[in-house]
């Protein structure tokens, strides 16, 4: 099975505010795009497991003309917060590298 970080080129996270997380994976190719972008491993089930999120809560919205998919989550906590461990959410990305997608 071809993991996230087989088949992007890019991948990674910001603020999308400061209530917000959201990633970009930019897949290698057109192929890979349309083979993986709504793979069922990227469900919102996944973002609950590896963040803590409400699934429901989760968006993914595709772009099909940058071969990437967008994937938004509402934080924990507010940006800044006293639990705060990571301000810009630049690291949260890391976790989906291994993510195995069928």
């Amino acid at each position: 099975m071809a993991k996230v970080r087989d088949v992007c080129h890019h991948v990674r996270s910001k603020n999308a505010g400061p209530f917000w997380v959201t990633f970009d994976l930019f897949f290698d190719g057109a192929e890979n795009y349309r083979k993986y972008h709504n793979s069922p491993a990227l469900s919102p089930a996944l973002f609950e497991r590896l963040y803590g999120t409400d699934p429901a809560l989760v968006k993914t919205i595709p772009v099909e003309d940058l071969a990437m998919v967008k994937i938004s989550y509402p934080r924990a906590t507010p940006q800044g917060g006293m639990e705060e461990r990571d301000m810009h959410s630049g690291q949260q990305y890391v976790r989906l590298l291994e993510v195995e997608l069928d």
